[in-house]
Protein backbone atom coordinates (compact mmCIF):
# COMPACT_ATOMS: atom_id res chain seq x y z
CA UNK A 1 0.00 0.00 0.00
CA UNK A 2 1.44 3.16 -0.45
CA UNK A 3 0.43 6.79 0.63
CA UNK A 4 -2.76 7.60 1.54
CA UNK A 5 -3.28 10.67 -1.00
CA UNK A 6 -1.53 8.21 -3.29
CA UNK A 7 -3.27 8.99 -6.92
CA UNK A 8 -0.29 7.44 -9.13
CA UNK A 9 1.88 9.41 -9.03
CA UNK A 10 5.61 9.81 -7.36
CA UNK A 11 6.38 13.12 -5.15
CA UNK A 12 9.06 14.99 -5.47
CA UNK A 13 12.17 13.27 -3.43
CA UNK A 14 13.29 16.82 -2.16
CA UNK A 15 9.42 18.25 -1.51
CA UNK A 16 8.50 14.97 0.24
CA UNK A 17 12.08 14.62 2.73
CA UNK A 18 10.79 18.72 3.53
CA UNK A 19 7.13 17.99 3.94
CA UNK A 20 7.53 14.45 6.18
CA UNK A 21 10.28 16.30 8.46
CA UNK A 22 10.48 14.57 11.61
CA UNK A 23 6.55 13.42 11.60
CA UNK A 24 7.32 10.21 11.28
CA UNK A 25 9.51 10.09 14.37
CA UNK A 26 7.14 11.86 16.31
CA UNK A 27 4.26 9.76 15.19
CA UNK A 28 5.44 6.76 17.19
CA UNK A 29 4.55 8.67 20.39
CA UNK A 30 1.12 8.68 18.96
CA UNK A 31 0.72 5.47 17.58
CA UNK A 32 -1.34 4.03 20.43
CA UNK A 33 -3.55 6.64 20.57
CA UNK A 34 -4.00 6.64 16.73
CA UNK A 35 -5.23 2.69 16.51
CA UNK A 36 -7.32 3.59 19.58
CA UNK A 37 -9.41 6.19 17.58
CA UNK A 38 -9.36 3.64 14.59
CA UNK A 39 -11.32 1.01 16.77
CA UNK A 40 -13.95 3.70 17.81
CA UNK A 41 -14.43 4.91 13.92
CA UNK A 42 -14.70 1.11 12.83
CA UNK A 43 -17.36 0.19 15.36
CA UNK A 44 -19.38 3.51 14.59
CA UNK A 45 -18.86 2.65 11.21
CA UNK A 46 -20.46 -0.53 11.41
CA UNK A 47 -23.60 0.55 13.84
CA UNK A 48 -24.44 3.26 10.36
CA UNK A 49 -24.25 0.82 8.02
CA UNK A 50 -21.30 1.57 6.48
CA UNK A 51 -19.01 -1.74 7.86
CA UNK A 52 -20.41 -5.47 8.83
CA UNK A 53 -20.13 -6.17 12.22
CA UNK A 54 -17.73 -9.09 11.62
CA UNK A 55 -16.15 -6.94 9.19
CA UNK A 56 -15.25 -4.19 12.65
CA UNK A 57 -14.54 -6.71 15.27
CA UNK A 58 -11.92 -7.96 12.92
CA UNK A 59 -10.81 -4.33 12.48
CA UNK A 60 -11.05 -3.48 16.57
CA UNK A 61 -9.19 -6.91 17.30
CA UNK A 62 -6.32 -5.70 15.48
CA UNK A 63 -6.19 -1.92 16.09
CA UNK A 64 -5.77 -3.70 19.67
CA UNK A 65 -2.84 -5.59 18.71
CA UNK A 66 -1.62 -2.31 16.84
CA UNK A 67 -1.63 -0.31 20.31
CA UNK A 68 -0.70 -3.30 22.69
CA UNK A 69 2.78 -3.28 20.20
CA UNK A 70 3.22 0.52 19.53
CA UNK A 71 3.19 0.92 23.51
CA UNK A 72 5.66 -1.91 23.87
CA UNK A 73 7.83 -0.45 20.64
CA UNK A 74 7.18 -2.65 18.15
CA UNK A 75 6.13 -0.71 15.70
CA UNK A 76 8.05 0.78 12.97
CA UNK A 77 7.14 4.03 10.69
CA UNK A 78 9.48 5.05 7.93
CA UNK A 79 9.85 8.00 6.54
CA UNK A 80 8.16 6.30 2.97
CA UNK A 81 5.45 6.37 5.25
CA UNK A 82 5.03 9.59 5.92
CA UNK A 83 3.26 9.21 9.65
CA UNK A 84 1.80 6.67 11.49
CA UNK A 85 -2.04 6.57 10.32
CA UNK A 86 -0.17 4.99 7.02
CA UNK A 87 1.20 2.50 9.07
CA UNK A 88 -1.92 1.42 11.10
CA UNK A 89 -4.03 1.65 7.45
CA UNK A 90 -1.74 -1.02 6.27
CA UNK A 91 -1.28 -3.25 8.52
CA UNK A 92 -5.11 -3.52 8.94
CA UNK A 93 -5.55 -4.27 5.32
CA UNK A 94 -2.51 -6.85 5.57
CA UNK A 95 -3.90 -8.44 8.28
CA UNK A 96 -8.21 -7.77 7.84
CA UNK A 97 -8.01 -8.04 4.06
CA UNK A 98 -10.89 -5.20 2.42
CA UNK A 99 -12.26 -4.30 5.53
CA UNK A 100 -8.60 -2.54 6.26
CA UNK A 101 -9.38 -0.26 3.14
CA UNK A 102 -12.84 0.65 4.29
CA UNK A 103 -11.77 2.19 7.94
CA UNK A 104 -10.69 5.60 6.80
CA UNK A 105 -14.69 6.17 5.66
CA UNK A 106 -15.86 9.19 6.49
CA UNK A 107 -12.81 10.28 8.15
CA UNK A 108 -9.48 12.21 6.98
CA UNK A 109 -6.12 12.65 8.28
CA UNK A 110 -6.93 15.76 10.25
CA UNK A 111 -9.60 13.89 12.65
CA UNK A 112 -7.51 11.62 12.54
CA UNK A 113 -4.78 12.93 14.31
CA UNK A 114 -6.74 15.64 16.33
CA UNK A 115 -8.07 12.24 17.91
CA UNK A 116 -4.71 10.85 18.77
CA UNK A 117 -3.61 14.27 19.95
CA UNK A 118 -6.43 14.48 22.66
CA UNK A 119 -6.53 11.06 23.49
CA UNK A 120 -2.46 11.21 24.24
CA UNK A 121 -2.67 15.13 25.44
CA UNK A 122 -5.53 14.52 27.89
CA UNK A 123 -3.86 11.41 29.34
CA UNK A 124 -0.78 13.36 29.46
CA UNK A 125 -2.45 16.29 31.29
CA UNK A 126 -3.75 13.57 33.83
CA UNK A 127 0.15 12.41 34.48
CA UNK A 128 0.45 15.97 34.78
CA UNK A 129 -1.73 16.58 37.68
CA UNK A 130 -0.81 13.22 39.09
CA UNK A 131 3.09 14.43 39.75
CA UNK A 132 1.92 18.04 40.43
CA UNK A 133 -0.38 16.81 43.20
CA UNK A 134 2.25 14.36 44.69
CA UNK A 135 4.97 17.37 44.67
CA UNK A 136 2.31 19.51 46.14
CA UNK A 137 1.99 17.07 49.35
CA UNK A 138 5.54 16.75 49.42
CA UNK A 139 6.47 20.55 49.77
CA UNK A 140 3.83 20.33 52.56
CA UNK A 141 4.67 17.52 54.40
CA UNK A 142 8.20 19.22 53.98
CA UNK A 143 6.28 22.77 55.70
CA UNK A 144 5.23 20.89 58.26
CA UNK A 145 8.19 19.22 59.46
CA UNK A 146 9.85 22.82 59.42
CA UNK A 147 6.89 25.10 60.29
CA UNK A 148 8.85 26.07 63.27
CA UNK A 149 12.11 26.44 61.77
CA UNK A 150 12.88 30.68 61.06
CA UNK A 151 14.37 31.46 58.18
CA UNK A 152 14.91 35.25 57.29
CA UNK A 153 12.48 36.55 54.43
CA UNK A 154 14.24 38.28 51.24
CA UNK A 155 13.44 40.64 48.65
CA UNK A 156 15.96 42.18 45.90
CA UNK A 157 17.91 38.94 47.71
CA UNK A 158 18.52 41.16 50.50
CA UNK A 159 17.52 40.48 54.16
CA UNK A 160 14.01 41.13 55.00
CA UNK A 161 11.80 40.16 57.38
CA UNK A 162 11.33 37.45 60.01
CA UNK A 163 9.79 34.48 58.15
CA UNK A 164 9.96 30.48 57.96
CA UNK A 165 11.32 27.25 56.35
CA UNK A 166 7.38 26.52 56.53
CA UNK A 167 6.16 29.55 54.89
CA UNK A 168 8.69 29.29 51.68
CA UNK A 169 7.89 25.49 51.27
CA UNK A 170 4.01 25.66 51.57
CA UNK A 171 4.40 28.80 48.89
CA UNK A 172 5.17 26.58 46.36
CA UNK A 173 2.53 24.19 47.18
CA UNK A 174 0.00 26.57 46.94
CA UNK A 175 2.00 27.75 43.65
CA UNK A 176 1.02 24.00 41.72
CA UNK A 177 -2.45 24.65 43.18
CA UNK A 178 -2.86 27.55 40.91
CA UNK A 179 -1.02 25.43 37.96
CA UNK A 180 -3.32 22.50 38.38
CA UNK A 181 -6.03 24.39 38.40
CA UNK A 182 -4.68 25.75 34.74
CA UNK A 183 -4.05 21.98 33.66
CA UNK A 184 -7.89 21.23 34.13
CA UNK A 185 -8.47 24.10 32.16
CA UNK A 186 -6.42 22.75 29.38
CA UNK A 187 -7.92 19.23 29.65
CA UNK A 188 -11.77 20.08 29.33
CA UNK A 189 -10.85 21.83 25.97
CA UNK A 190 -8.62 18.99 25.26
CA UNK A 191 -11.34 16.31 26.56
CA UNK A 192 -13.52 16.86 23.61
CA UNK A 193 -14.18 14.40 20.33
CA UNK A 194 -13.01 15.74 16.50
CA UNK A 195 -13.76 12.20 14.82
CA UNK A 196 -16.43 13.38 12.41
CA UNK A 197 -14.98 16.98 11.44
CA UNK A 198 -12.87 15.18 8.44
CA UNK A 199 -11.06 18.07 6.70
CA UNK A 200 -13.16 20.49 8.43
CA UNK A 201 -16.70 20.23 7.00
CA UNK A 202 -17.92 16.75 7.86
CA UNK A 203 -18.67 14.29 5.25
CA UNK A 204 -22.32 13.37 3.75
CA UNK A 205 -22.61 10.09 5.84
CA UNK A 206 -25.05 9.29 8.43
CA UNK A 207 -21.57 9.53 10.99
CA UNK A 208 -22.69 9.07 14.62
CA UNK A 209 -19.94 11.47 16.40
CA UNK A 210 -21.78 11.09 19.63
CA UNK A 211 -21.07 7.59 19.56
CA UNK A 212 -17.57 7.99 18.70
CA UNK A 213 -17.03 10.36 21.72
CA UNK A 214 -18.63 7.64 24.03
CA UNK A 215 -16.43 4.51 22.87
CA UNK A 216 -13.30 7.00 23.42
CA UNK A 217 -14.44 8.56 27.10
CA UNK A 218 -14.58 12.18 26.01
CA UNK A 219 -17.09 14.35 27.68
CA UNK A 220 -18.15 15.59 25.07
CA UNK A 221 -18.52 16.73 21.10
CA UNK A 222 -16.31 19.18 19.99
CA UNK A 223 -19.62 20.68 17.98
CA UNK A 224 -18.48 22.77 14.43
CA UNK A 225 -16.87 20.99 12.28
CA UNK A 226 -14.77 24.09 11.14
CA UNK A 227 -14.03 24.82 14.86
CA UNK A 228 -12.57 21.39 15.65
CA UNK A 229 -10.12 22.38 12.58
CA UNK A 230 -9.45 25.44 13.46
CA UNK A 231 -9.15 24.46 17.12
CA UNK A 232 -5.98 22.53 16.11
CA UNK A 233 -2.64 24.25 17.70
CA UNK A 234 -4.70 26.27 20.21
CA UNK A 235 -6.15 23.64 22.22
CA UNK A 236 -2.07 22.20 22.18
CA UNK A 237 -1.04 25.86 22.98
CA UNK A 238 -3.47 25.94 25.83
CA UNK A 239 -2.00 22.70 27.13
CA UNK A 240 1.35 23.75 26.88
CA UNK A 241 0.67 26.99 28.60
CA UNK A 242 -0.16 25.01 31.44
CA UNK A 243 2.74 23.01 31.54
CA UNK A 244 4.77 26.40 31.37
CA UNK A 245 3.18 27.56 34.40
CA UNK A 246 4.21 24.60 36.22
CA UNK A 247 8.00 25.11 34.75
CA UNK A 248 7.73 28.43 35.66
CA UNK A 249 6.83 27.57 39.32
CA UNK A 250 9.53 24.96 39.43
CA UNK A 251 12.16 27.44 37.97
CA UNK A 252 11.78 29.83 40.71
CA UNK A 253 11.94 26.58 43.18
CA UNK A 254 15.25 25.47 41.76
CA UNK A 255 16.99 28.82 41.34
CA UNK A 256 15.96 29.07 45.49
CA UNK A 257 17.70 25.62 46.27
CA UNK A 258 20.75 26.57 44.01
CA UNK A 259 21.31 30.16 46.63
CA UNK A 260 20.64 28.09 49.64
CA UNK A 261 22.59 25.54 48.88
CA UNK A 262 25.72 27.97 48.28
CA UNK A 263 28.57 26.62 51.18
CA UNK A 264 28.13 30.16 52.02
CA UNK A 265 24.54 30.18 53.06
CA UNK A 266 24.29 26.34 53.78
CA UNK A 267 20.26 26.51 54.11
CA UNK A 268 20.03 23.30 52.70
CA UNK A 269 22.13 20.52 51.50
CA UNK A 270 21.45 18.18 48.77
CA UNK A 271 22.31 14.45 48.30
CA UNK A 272 25.33 13.82 46.57
CA UNK A 273 23.19 11.43 44.29
CA UNK A 274 21.64 14.33 42.67
CA UNK A 275 24.54 16.09 42.06
CA UNK A 276 26.84 15.69 39.51
CA UNK A 277 30.70 16.07 39.42
CA UNK A 278 33.19 18.07 37.55
CA UNK A 279 35.66 16.68 35.34
CA UNK A 280 38.96 18.29 37.01
CA UNK A 281 37.92 20.33 40.07
CA UNK A 282 37.73 17.04 42.40
CA UNK A 283 35.63 19.02 44.79
CA UNK A 284 32.74 19.72 42.74
CA UNK A 285 29.41 18.68 43.48
CA UNK A 286 27.13 20.51 41.02
CA UNK A 287 23.41 21.02 41.09
CA UNK A 288 23.09 20.16 37.78
CA UNK A 289 19.40 18.64 37.78
CA UNK A 290 18.06 22.41 39.40
CA UNK A 291 19.68 24.10 37.01
CA UNK A 292 17.82 21.93 34.30
CA UNK A 293 15.25 22.55 35.76
CA UNK A 294 15.70 26.40 34.69
CA UNK A 295 16.62 25.83 31.46
CA UNK A 296 14.18 23.30 30.61
CA UNK A 297 11.34 26.00 31.99
CA UNK A 298 13.02 28.48 29.32
CA UNK A 299 12.57 25.80 26.62
CA UNK A 300 8.71 24.94 27.19
CA UNK A 301 8.35 28.58 27.11
CA UNK A 302 9.99 28.84 23.69
CA UNK A 303 7.18 25.90 22.79
CA UNK A 304 4.54 27.70 23.87
CA UNK A 305 5.54 30.54 21.38
CA UNK A 306 6.52 28.36 18.78
CA UNK A 307 3.30 26.33 18.53
CA UNK A 308 0.83 29.78 18.61
CA UNK A 309 3.64 31.49 15.91
CA UNK A 310 2.69 28.67 13.85
CA UNK A 311 -1.01 28.86 14.05
CA UNK A 312 -1.43 32.96 14.33
CA UNK A 313 -1.63 33.30 10.95
CA UNK A 314 -3.52 30.61 9.11
CA UNK A 315 -6.61 30.95 7.47
CA UNK A 316 -9.83 29.09 8.59
CA UNK A 317 -9.46 24.99 7.70
CA UNK A 318 -6.67 22.59 7.58
CA UNK A 319 -3.37 24.20 6.70
CA UNK A 320 -0.48 21.80 6.81
CA UNK A 321 1.66 24.29 8.84
CA UNK A 322 -0.06 22.45 12.00
CA UNK A 323 2.00 19.45 11.73
CA UNK A 324 4.91 21.85 12.95
CA UNK A 325 3.04 22.73 16.07
CA UNK A 326 3.33 18.50 16.76
CA UNK A 327 7.04 18.12 18.21
CA UNK A 328 6.54 21.54 20.92
CA UNK A 329 3.47 19.84 21.97
CA UNK A 330 4.92 16.35 22.57
CA UNK A 331 8.50 17.53 23.96
CA UNK A 332 6.57 19.98 26.34
CA UNK A 333 4.09 17.44 28.21
CA UNK A 334 7.09 14.64 28.27
CA UNK A 335 9.83 17.44 29.62
CA UNK A 336 6.99 18.90 32.40
CA UNK A 337 6.27 14.95 33.14
CA UNK A 338 9.76 14.32 33.89
CA UNK A 339 10.33 18.02 35.47
CA UNK A 340 7.90 17.54 38.53
CA UNK A 341 9.05 14.03 39.06
CA UNK A 342 12.61 15.70 39.23
CA UNK A 343 11.66 18.48 41.57
CA UNK A 344 9.89 15.93 43.77
CA UNK A 345 13.01 13.76 44.23
CA UNK A 346 14.92 16.94 45.72
CA UNK A 347 12.65 18.09 47.68
CA UNK A 348 12.06 14.75 49.43
CA UNK A 349 15.08 13.59 49.92
CA UNK A 350 17.32 17.46 50.78
CA UNK A 351 18.41 18.11 54.28
CA UNK A 352 17.45 21.38 56.02
CA UNK A 353 19.90 22.72 58.58
CA UNK A 354 18.17 24.72 61.37
CA UNK A 355 21.20 26.04 62.74
CA UNK A 356 22.43 27.88 59.54
CA UNK A 357 19.00 29.58 59.30
CA UNK A 358 18.90 30.83 62.80
CA UNK A 359 22.54 32.38 62.04
CA UNK A 360 21.29 34.59 59.23
CA UNK A 361 19.08 36.49 61.82
CA UNK A 362 20.94 39.69 62.09
CA UNK A 363 19.70 42.92 64.16
CA UNK A 364 18.64 45.11 61.50
CA UNK A 365 16.10 41.92 59.59
CA UNK A 366 13.74 42.81 62.93
CA UNK A 367 13.54 46.43 61.95
CA UNK A 368 9.86 46.07 60.46
CA UNK A 369 9.10 44.71 63.70
CA UNK A 370 10.80 47.27 65.84
CA UNK A 371 8.63 49.87 63.87
CA UNK A 372 5.44 48.42 64.12
CA UNK A 373 6.22 47.93 68.01
CA UNK A 374 6.33 51.80 68.31
CA UNK A 375 3.17 51.67 66.63
CA UNK A 376 1.56 49.84 68.93
CA UNK A 377 3.22 52.00 71.39
CA UNK A 378 1.09 55.44 69.82
CA UNK A 379 3.46 56.51 66.94
CA UNK A 380 2.27 56.51 63.79
CA UNK A 381 3.78 54.23 61.46
CA UNK A 382 5.75 56.82 59.00
CA UNK A 383 6.97 58.36 62.15
CA UNK A 384 7.90 55.28 63.56
CA UNK A 385 9.53 53.72 60.08
CA UNK A 386 11.66 57.12 59.94
CA UNK A 387 12.88 56.89 63.45
CA UNK A 388 13.67 53.22 63.20
CA UNK A 389 15.25 54.01 59.47
CA UNK A 390 17.91 56.24 61.20
CA UNK A 391 18.56 54.07 64.49
CA UNK A 392 19.29 50.83 63.22
CA UNK A 393 22.13 50.52 65.67
CA UNK A 394 19.65 50.97 68.75
CA UNK A 395 18.27 47.54 67.47
CA UNK A 396 19.24 44.06 69.54
CA UNK A 397 19.67 40.87 69.02
CA UNK A 398 15.72 39.03 68.91
CA UNK A 399 14.71 35.79 69.22
CA UNK A 400 13.26 34.43 65.79
CA UNK A 401 10.77 32.18 67.35
CA UNK A 402 8.94 35.26 69.31
CA UNK A 403 8.66 36.62 66.43
CA UNK A 404 7.01 34.21 64.36
CA UNK A 405 4.60 33.46 67.21
CA UNK A 406 3.62 37.18 67.14
CA UNK A 407 2.77 36.32 62.95
CA UNK A 408 -0.65 34.96 63.53
CA UNK A 409 -2.80 36.17 60.64
CA UNK A 410 -3.87 33.44 57.88
CA UNK A 411 -1.08 32.37 55.90
CA UNK A 412 1.66 33.79 57.71
CA UNK A 413 4.55 31.85 59.68
CA UNK A 414 2.19 31.64 62.90
CA UNK A 415 -0.73 30.12 61.28
CA UNK A 416 0.18 28.65 58.12
CA UNK A 417 -3.17 27.08 57.21
CA UNK A 418 -1.51 23.94 55.06
CA UNK A 419 -4.62 21.85 55.51
CA UNK A 420 -6.34 24.58 53.20
CA UNK A 421 -3.81 23.85 50.59
CA UNK A 422 -4.39 19.96 51.36
CA UNK A 423 -7.76 20.37 50.64
CA UNK A 424 -7.63 22.12 47.56
CA UNK A 425 -5.15 19.37 46.12
CA UNK A 426 -7.18 16.80 47.17
CA UNK A 427 -10.75 18.63 45.45
CA UNK A 428 -8.80 18.61 41.95
CA UNK A 429 -7.31 15.44 42.43
CA UNK A 430 -10.37 13.73 42.84
CA UNK A 431 -12.49 15.74 40.60
CA UNK A 432 -9.97 14.88 37.81
CA UNK A 433 -9.95 11.17 38.88
CA UNK A 434 -13.60 10.96 38.40
CA UNK A 435 -13.42 12.18 35.01
CA UNK A 436 -10.20 9.83 34.16
CA UNK A 437 -12.00 6.77 35.84
CA UNK A 438 -15.23 7.46 33.77
CA UNK A 439 -12.72 8.14 30.17
CA UNK A 440 -10.72 4.70 31.35
CA UNK A 441 -13.67 2.54 31.95
CA UNK A 442 -14.57 3.74 28.28
CA UNK A 443 -11.40 2.82 26.68
CA UNK A 444 -11.38 -0.39 28.27
CA UNK A 445 -14.37 -1.24 27.04
CA UNK A 446 -13.57 -0.57 23.80
CA UNK A 447 -9.82 -2.23 23.64
CA UNK A 448 -10.15 -4.81 26.46
CA UNK A 449 -8.37 -5.40 29.69
CA UNK A 450 -5.45 -6.88 28.04
CA UNK A 451 -4.38 -3.14 27.26
CA UNK A 452 -3.02 -1.41 29.36
CA UNK A 453 -4.13 2.27 28.14
CA UNK A 454 -0.22 3.19 27.49
CA UNK A 455 -1.22 6.31 25.46
CA UNK A 456 1.82 7.83 27.11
Amino acid sequence: MGKLWDKGYELDELIERFTVGEDYRLDRSLLAADAVGSAAHAKMLASVGILSDEEADALVGECRRIARDAAAGRVEIAPQDEDGHTVIERRLTERVGEAGKRIHTGRSRNDQILAALRLYGREAIWRLLEEAGALARSLLDRAEQSASVPMVGRTHLQPAMPSSVGVWLASYAEGLVDDMLLLTTARMLTDRSPLGAAASYGTPLPIDRSMTARLLGFASVHNNVLAVNNARGKVEAVTVDAVEHVMLTLSKLATDLILFSLPELGYVQLPEELCSGSSIMPQKRNPDGLELLRSRAATVSGWSTQIKNVIRALPSGYNRDYQDAKEPFLRAVETGILALQVARRTVSSMEIDAGRLREGFRPEVFATDAALERVRGGETFRDAYRYVATHLEELGERNPDASLADRTAVGTAGNLNLESTRNEVERIEKSEERRRSEARAALRSLMGDDLRLALL
